[in-house]
């Protein structure tokens, strides 16, 4: 039989020139079912365990299905975490990039003004978390009149936050007819419930087996006290020399502790947690993600949608009091179909939290013995060359998008009475461009943004330093990406 793969969907050039460059090559099982069935626009209910590719799986139909041309938000994807809803704007936007998709994350902790100005231009995909999304509501900032695609991703983790309530709600504010799509790594009593009330005859698709955290992680345990951790994790880290690493505690006042403790040890080291700014959190994010430093020290406020190719090693500092964390933490490591490697640190007063995770997943974590004195010393040498040695940085994802794409900043704006229109005009103006060659256009105050798609960048920013645009010579300059 065929294997089957994206062309199969009959999906637009556009969208299928994004996944080729995104090296979206073999359809995951879930992609594989959910795709067809939101491109027929059935509701869906998902049952999928992290890292299965659930994000493509409904972005890529979205993508799809919205309508270019339409000013108002067609599509409302609802995530537990402002990291999450980052990487599904970030991701949408990848997949829709040379359709020219505009794409907004709506969270907490972000300026709000800022969200409100870009809500006004042309939206097609709105990402955010309840709480922000219900603020937009109170205020009339946002317009949910047009949405025809509404996903709710991370349910379970959703209802944990107590997120039900909100959901219902910003549900209600929506036209009754949509495709409502629902994402969970369990199905519990409140999120059935949940389909049940607002899901028209839904696609019922569950890939529970298909990436079980014991198929491809290697999972390992040892006895440790409280107080003699940190001389254990130092063992384990020069004995497994990982290129990259993430260590989990369940307080920001033990990551502080654990980070300090490794700065000390001159390990290439950041951390991340729910105290810090978003700013400074998003920044070490795309730094770890980029290779910068290997070893991240965070909460959970990391285990989720926190998308990074090639972990080679999660360590349980703190065994997670919630069952269902110890899942995400170590779905960190083995990726859709990569192995992995999951050790988990056990004191005697977390022996309740070890024995109801065993449990959930239906079998025991090996124990191990701590590795001897020699090992360690015999490892050190080749460990101590990897941390003299700077890490390879990784290519973003999306870099391969952006490399026939120039980004130009024009030194004009709202405040100027700038539209996307004056650009558009200008730009077809300059012989060889046509309006498929001009990507996202974003106006702010001041200043305006203007992708150049199909290598066309160069002509055009030569162009407009002698060509006017609305009537008179602009300052442009070329945006580097990160």
């Amino acid at each position: 039989m065929k294997k089957a793969n994206f062309e199969d969907f009959k999906l637009s050039s556009d969208l299928l020139k994004a996944i080729s460059l995104l090296s979206f090559t073999d359809l995951t099982k879930v992609q594989e079912q959910v795709i067809p069935a939101v491109l027929a626009k059935k509701d869906v209910v998902v049952k999928s365990q992290t890292g299965s590719g659930k994000t493509a799986a409904y972005g890529i139909p979205i993508c799809q299905l919205v309508d270019w041309e339409e000013n108002k938000p067609q599509a409302l994807v609802l995530t537990p975490t402002r990291e999450l809803a980052i990487q599904v704007k970030e991701d949408i936007f990848n997949i829709g990039r040379f359709k020219r998709l505009k794409v907004a994350a709506i969270y907490g902790q972000d300026s709000f003004y800022n969200q409100k100005k870009e809500l006004k231009q042309k939206t097609h995909v709105v990402v955010g978390t309840p709480g922000r999304i219900i603020d937009h509501l109170d205020k009339g900032t946002i317009d949910m009149s047009n949405i025809k695609y509404l996903v709710i991703d991370e349910a379970d983790e959703m209802l944990n936050m107590g997120f039900v309530d909100q959901i219902e709600i910003i549900i209600n504010s929506l036209p009754k007819y949509r495709v409502t799509m629902l994402l969970s790594a369990t199905m519990p009593k409140h999120i059935e419930k949940l389909c049940s009330k607002y899901m028209k005859d839904p696609v019922r698709i569950d890939i529970e087996d298909e990436n079980k955290a014991e198929d491809n992680i290697s999972q390992e345990r040892y006895n440790v006290n409280e107080q003699d951790k940190i001389k254990l994790l130092r063992d384990i880290t020069v004995v497994e020399n990982p290129d990259s690493c993430m260590i989990f505690c369940n307080r920001k006042i033990k990551v502080d502790e654990v980070y300090s403790e490794m700065v000390n040890l001159n390990y290439t080291c950041k951390k991340i947690h729910g105290g810090m700014e978003q700013s400074d959190r998003l920044i070490v994010m795309n730094d770890f993600k980029k290779g910068y430093f290997r070893y991240l020290v965070a909460t959970d406020v990391a285990a989720r949608g926190i998308d990074i190719d090639d972990i080679s090693l999660v360590i349980n500092y703190d065994i997670p009091e919630d069952r269902e964390s110890y899942v995400h933490r170590i779905g960190r490591t083995g990726r859709i179909g990569k192995l992995g490697h999951a050790i988990t640190f056990s004191s005697p007063n977390e022996n309740r939290f070890l024995e109801d995770i065993q449990e959930y997943i239906g079998k025991e974590i090996p124990l191990k013995t701590k590795p001897e004195v020699e090992t360690v010393n015999d490892a050190k040498e080749e460990f101590e060359d990897k941390m003299n040695t700077t890490p390879e940085l990784k290519e973003a994802k999306g870099a391969e998008l952006s490399k026939e794409i120039m980004k130009l900043h024009i030194n004009a704006g709202k405040k100027t009475k700038m539209r996307a229109m004056d650009i558009v005009g200008t730009l077809c103006s300059i012989e060889g461009m046509t309006k498929g060659d001009i990507g996202i256009i974003n106006i702010i105050d001041i200043s305006t943004f203007v992708e150049i798609l199909n290598n066309k960048g160069e002509l055009v920013f030569q162009q407009l330093q002698e060509t006017p645009i609305k009537g008179r010579l602009r300052s442009v300059s070329k945006v580097i990406y990160e």
